[in-house]
């Protein structure tokens, strides 16, 4: 099984098409401002933590808690299961790498909220066809179809995909 990026598992959720265009090097994110507010909004919370652990180059954890529980830091629950399946990833991840007892802490900071996550054995399989899914995606030679919905306007891919 070809591992795959925290990242890839959140576009996987999103968009299948941005999932693509990540993959095969295109990356507009520099060029919006929504970015720029979630990178705001990570910068100046939980400043006393040690921010952005990189493991592998596969996954980056915002921040981590008595040893064992991990943290992302979203400004609003509008992207819910990409965030909760990009944790689960996370979770599973270590795992995979012996790390047992994991569990995630998602806090979304519009409304000030917390959800806890925990990895289940039914998550565990779910995770391993979405590895498989994006892993057949990037081996592509064309982006999947373009799908419009209304988080469309607010991505950094928009101008791309739609002008």
């Amino acid at each position: 099984m070809n591992l795959v990026t925290g990242t890839e598992i959140n576009y996987y959720f999103v968009c299948k098409h941005k999932l693509w265009l990540f993959t095969h090097g295109i990356n507009m994110e520099h060029n919006s401002d929504y970015v720029d507010i979630g990178n705001a909004l990570h910068e100046k919370s939980f400043t006393r933590e040690d921010k952005e652990i990189l493991i592998d180059g596969r996954i980056k954890i915002d921040f981590v808690r008595n040893q064992l529980e991990i943290h992302e830091t979203k400004k609003s629950k509008a992207m819910e299961e990409a965030t909760k399946y990009q944790i689960l990833y996370y979770i599973y991840y270590l795992k995979m790498k012996g790390v047992d007892g994991v569990t995630g802490v998602i806090h979304y900071m519009d409304n000030h909220s917390k959800e806890e996550i925990t990895l289940r054995e039914q998550n565990e399989e779910k995770i391993k066809q979405i590895i498989e899914e994006i892993n057949k995606i990037k081996e592509m030679d064309k982006p999947p179809q373009k799908v419009k919905s209304k988080v469309c306007t607010k991505c950094s891919y928009y101008e791309l995909c739609f002008c």
